[in-house]
C-alpha cells in the first residue's frame, strides 16, 4: 500500500522548476535575453517569453483581452500590482507545488491555494482600496459579448475596500483561491513574493523547495 501511494503522488523534483501547462507557458524555463519591466527579475529563469510580456504590461493586452478598466480607469499605483500579479503568474518557475489540474479550453493547469506573503497582500489592497470594480471573482462571470470583460448585467460598480473589505480577501478571492493569505513574511522562506530584487535572487525557489 505505501508504494502504491508513494507511485500516485509527485515527487518532489517534479514540483521544483516546471511550467505548468497554460495558455501562454513555456513547456520548460529557461533564460530569456530581456523581459519587459515588471518581469525582468525572472529573466534567468523564466515560463514566459519577451512577447508575453510586453503584452501583459498593455492596458488592452492579447493575451487573455481582459480589461482592467471595466469599473473606469485603474490607477497605476493599483495597475502596476496587477501587472506584477501577471508576470509572476506567467513567468514563476517556482509554482510546482501549488499546480492544479483543471479542464478548461485555454489552459490544462491553473494555481491554487499559492501562500502569498502579507506584506504583498496589504500593498496590493492598500494601493487598490479607492479603485472600483462590480465584481470579486475576476476569473468567471463576466459579459464578454464584445470579445472583452465588461460588468455583468445588473452589477454596482463599488469601491474594492467595499468589494474587499479585507487584504485577505482581495489576495484570496480575486482569481478564484488561486493565492493564500499568508501570515509569514518576505524573507521567511515560507510564503511567495510577487516583489523581489533580483540582484539579490529569487527568494520564492526557497519557498518552493519547503513545500515541495
Amino acid at each position: 500500500a505505501l508504494a502504491a501511494a508513494s507511485l500516485a503522488l509527485p515527487s518532489r523534483d517534479s514540483l521544483l522548476n516546471v511550467c505548468m501547462d497554460a495558455k501562454h507557458h513555456k513547456t520548460q524555463p529557461g533564460p530569456e535575453g530581456q523581459l519587459h519591466r515588471q518581469c525582468s527579475p525572472w529573466k534567468d529563469n523564466a515560463c514566459c517569453t519577451a512577447n508575453t510580456t510586453a503584452e501583459a504590461h498593455r492596458d488592452h493586452s492579447n493575451l487573455y483581452h481582459f480589461n482592467w478598466n471595466h469599473c473606469g480607469v485603474m490607477p497605476p499605483k493599483c495597475k502596476r500590482h496587477f501587472i506584477q500579479d501577471t508576470c509572476f503568474y506567467e513567468c514563476s518557475p517556482n509554482l510546482g507545488p501549488w499546480i492544479d489540474q483543471v479542464d478548461s479550453s485555454w489552459r490544462r493547469e491553473r494555481i491554487l491555494h499559492v501562500p502569498l506573503c502579507q506584506e504583498d497582500c496589504h500593498e496590493w489592497w492598500e494601493d487598490c482600496k479607492d479603485f472600483v470594480t462590480c465584481k470579486e471573482d475576476w476569473h468567471k462571470g463576466w459579459n464578454w459579448a464584445t470579445g472583452t470583460n465588461r460588468c455583468p448585467w445588473g452589477t454596482v460598480c463599488r469601491p474594492f475596500r467595499e468589494v474587499f473589505p479585507r487584504p485577505q480577501d482581495l489576495c484570496e478571492k480575486i482569481w478564484s483561491h488561486s493565492y493564500r493569505y499568508s501570515r509569514a513574511r518576505r524573507g521567511s522562506g515560507r510564503c511567495m513574493q510577487l516583489w523581489f530584487d533580483p540582484a539579490r535572487g529569487n527568494p520564492n525557489l526557497v519557498v518552493a523547495k519547503y513545500y515541495a
